[in-house]
C-alpha cells in the first residue's frame, strides 16, 4: 500500500511517501522552490517522492493530509467575528488564500495530479503525534505536542502503546507556547516562523529578569497547564503578533537591524525560562499520567534543542525521541503513518534512524554543474578525500560539503554541510561574518563520532538529529571553543558508522591527525536561503562566499 503523505498552506510545507509501512521519501517544498519556509502546496515535493517511489500518481492508495481545514477555518472564522472590526483587514488579506484552494483541496489535487482516490484529513495534532512516536524506538511511550495552533489546539499530551496513540489533554488557541515565543521573538526583531532558534540562542546571553512582567502575559499552573493572556494578544487583528500593550510592558521594540542590547537579552532569557519551565510541568504530569518514563515530542516548539535538553535531564525522564522535522514539514510523515497504523491497523516495523529521505544526483549531474561553471573539479578517492578535507579543516579553512541524499528537516546533518575546525575559537566569528552573514551569538553545532560522544558531552541520549544541547564537559570547552556556546552547551549531532560512514570517517580521520573527534558543522545555506538542495545551489553559495575549499 502507497501513501502520500502531504503538509501544506501555513509554513514548511512537505510531502513524503511510504510503502507498506516503510518511509521512502520525504523532502520540503523550500528545497526546490528556494522560498524559505515555503507555504504552498508542495508539488515539486510531491513528484519527487513519487518518482523516488518509482510508483505513477494512479498507484497512490491514499493521501494523508496534515490537519482538518475546515475545522481550522472554523475557528478562524469564528476569531474574525469576535473581533470584529479591529479583524477586517486580516480578513480581506488572508479570506482569498483559503477560498482558491484550502477548502476545496480534493479538487486542487485533482486538477494538480489527476489524482481521484481517497483523501483523509487528520488532526493536526494527532499528525504531530504520529510523526513521533509511530517513528519511535519505543513500543509504548507519553507524547507531548506543541506548536503554534493546529486547528485549535496548540498543546497536547497523552501516550502512545503499539499501533495507537491517544492524546488525552489538551490547551487551546488563544492560549499557545508557539504563538508566544513567535510573539517576543518578532518583538526582538527577528523574522516569525524562522527567528525562533535566534531567540533561543540569544537567551544564553542574559538572565531572566523579566519573570515579573512575563506574568502579566502567562499565568502557569503547577501540572503545567497555562493560559495567555489576551489583552497582550491581537491575534488577527493588524500585522504584527505583539501589542502596544507588550510595548508599555516590556519597553520599545527592537527593530531588525537595531544593535543587540542587555535588555534585548534578558527578555529572550526570560521567555527561554518560562517556556522550559512550562514544558518541564507537562514532561513531568506527562509521566505521571501515563507512567510511562520515554517520552516522545513533536510540533514547532520542540526545535528548541535547550528545551529538550532541560526536559531529558529531568530524574523523572528516561529517553526522549524527537524525529527530525518536529515542525510542520514533520506533520506530512504523521499524517501519512496515522493513516497507516491508526486508520488501518496496520503494526508497526519502521524505526527512523536517519533524515536523508530527500534527493540525491549522479556524477555525471555534478560533472556538469562544474563544467557550466567553468570550475575545475578533482575526483579523489575516498582515502585521499579525507586526508585532502581533514588537513583544509586543521589549517582553518571553511568546507562546503554535499554528499548523498539531502536531509529533511531544518537541520544540515553531514549531507548539505559547511564543515570548519571546533578547535579554534577564531571559527566563529569567519563563518559568521564571511559566510553565514548572520548575528555574533549565534553558535554553532559539533558533529561527534557516536562512540566519543559521551568524552566531550554529557548525554543522556544520543543526539543524531541535533535537538539536543548538552553540557561540554568541563575538560573539552577549551579544546573544542568554537562549538561550545556561552552556557556551555553544544547542539550536539553524534554521528553512526552506519548511517553516515563517510561523515564518521571524516571524524575519524580528524581524530587521527589531531586525538579530536569533533568537527563544526553548520547548514549549507546562506542568510535567509533554505538548505542547498542541487549540486548547482552548492555552486552558486560556493562562489558568493568566502569559503574555501568545496567536496
Amino acid at each position: 500500500m502507497k501513501i502520500l503523505g502531504i503538509s501544506s498552506y501555513y509554513h514548511d510545507s512537505s510531502a513524503c511517501i511510504i510503502s507498506d509501512g516503510q518511509l521512502v521519501a520525504a523532502v520540503q517544498e523550500e528545497r526546490f522552490d528556494r522560498i524559505k519556509n515555503s507555504s504552498g502546496l508542495p508539488v515539486q515535493s510531491i513528484n519527487f517522492c513519487v518518482q523516488e517511489a518509482n510508483i505513477g500518481f494512479s498507484d497512490i492508495d491514499l493521501i494523508a493530509y496534515y490537519e482538518k481545514p475546515y475545522s481550522k477555518f472554523q475557528r478562524i472564522i469564528q476569531d474574525y467575528v469576535e473581533k470584529f472590526p479591529l479583524s477586517y483587514g486580516s480578513f480581506l488579506r488572508n479570506m482569498p488564500f483559503w477560498l482558491q484552494d484550502r477548502l476545496i483541496l480534493p479538487l486542487v489535487l485533482k486538477k494538480e495530479f489527476a489524482y481521484k482516490r481517497e483523501i483523509v484529513f487528520i488532526p493536526h495534532h494527532y499528525s504531530h503525534a504520529a510523526s513521533s512516536f509511530f517513528l519511535s524506538p519505543f513500543s509504548k511511550a507519553g507524547i507531548i505536542t506543541a506548536d503554534g495552533v493546529g486547528e485549535l489546539e496548540s498543546t497536547c499530551y497523552g501516550e502512545g502503546n503499539g499501533n495507537k496513540i491517544k492524546l488525552h489533554k489538551q490547551i487551546n488557541y488563544p492560549n499557545s507556547l508557539g504563538l508566544l515565543y513567535t510573539a517576543i521573538t518578532t518583538f526582538l526583531g527577528f523574522k516569525a516562523n524562522s527567528g525562533e532558534g535566534t531567540s533561543m540562542a540569544l537567551a544564553s546571553f542574559g538572565k531572566p529578569d523579566y519573570i515579573k512582567e512575563f506574568e502579566e502575559l502567562i499565568h502557569v499552573a503547577e501540572d503545567g497547564s497555562y493560559m495567555l493572556n489576551k489583552r497582550y494578544f491581537p491575534m488577527n487583528i493588524g500585522k504584527k503578533m505583539y501589542s502596544r500593550r507588550i510595548v508599555k510592558l516590556l519597553g520599545k521594540s527592537r527593530a531588525p537591524d537595531e544593535e543587540i542590547n542587555e535588555r534585548h537579552q534578558a527578555i529572550a532569557a526570560t521567555l527561554q525560562y518560562v517556556v522550559e519551565d512550562v514544558l518541564m510541568k507537562i514532561a513531568r504530569q506527562t509521566v505521571k499520567q501515563t507512567g510511562n518514563h520515554n517520552l516522545c515530542f513533536s510540533g514547532g516548539v520542540f526545535l528548541n534543542c535547550v528545551a529538550n535538553q532541560k526536559i531529558l535531564d529531568l530524574p523523572e525522564v528516561e529517553n526522549v525521541f524527537i524525529q527530525p522535522a518536529a515542525g510542520d514539514a514533520g506533520g506530512a510523515v504523521g499524517a501519512a503513518f496515522y493513516a497507516w497504523h491508526q486508520i488501518y491497523d496496520k503494526p508497526r516495523k519502521y524505526q527512523m534512524e536517519h533524515a536523508y529521505l530527500g534527493p540525491d544526483f549522479s556524477a555525471k549531474r555534478i560533472r556538469a554543474a562544474f563544467v557550466k561553471n567553468h570550475l575545475n573539479a578533482k575526483k579523489c578517492s575516498e582515502d585521499e578525500l579525507l586526508n585532502i578535507v581533514t588537513e583544509k579543516i586543521i589549517s582553518g579553512k571553511t568546507v562546503g560539503w554535499m554528499q548523498g541524499k539531502l536531509e529533511f528537516g531544518p537541520r544540515a546533518l553531514g549531507n548539505r554541510s559547511i564543515l570548519a575546525d571546533a578547535r579554534n575559537p577564531e571559527m566563529v566569528n569567519i563563518l559568521n561574518k564571511k559566510i553565514k552573514h548572520r548575528e555574533w551569538f549565534r553558535p554553532f553545532a559539533p558533529i561527534v563520532k557516536e562512540e566519543k560522544a559521551n568524552e566531550y558531552f554529557k548525554l543522556k541520549n544520543m543526539s543524531p538529529f541535533m535537538l539536543l544541547a548538552p553540557e561540554v564537559r568541563p575538560a573539552m570547552r577549551d579544546i573544542i571553543p568554537a562549538v561550545t556556546h556561552v552556557d556551555n552547551t553544544a547542539r550536539v549531532q553524534t554521528v553512526n558508522k552506519d548511517i553516515n560512514p563517510l561523515l564518521w570517517k571524516l571524524l575519524d580521520t580528524m581524530e587521527a591527525k589531531t586525538g579530536v573527534p569533533v568537527i563544526i558543522n553548520t547548514s549549507f545555506n546562506l542568510k535567509g536561503e533554505p538548505i542547498v538542495c542541487k549540486p548547482e545551489e552548492a555552486i552558486a553559495d560556493f562562489l558568493k562566499t568566502e569559503m574555501d575549499a568545496l567536496v
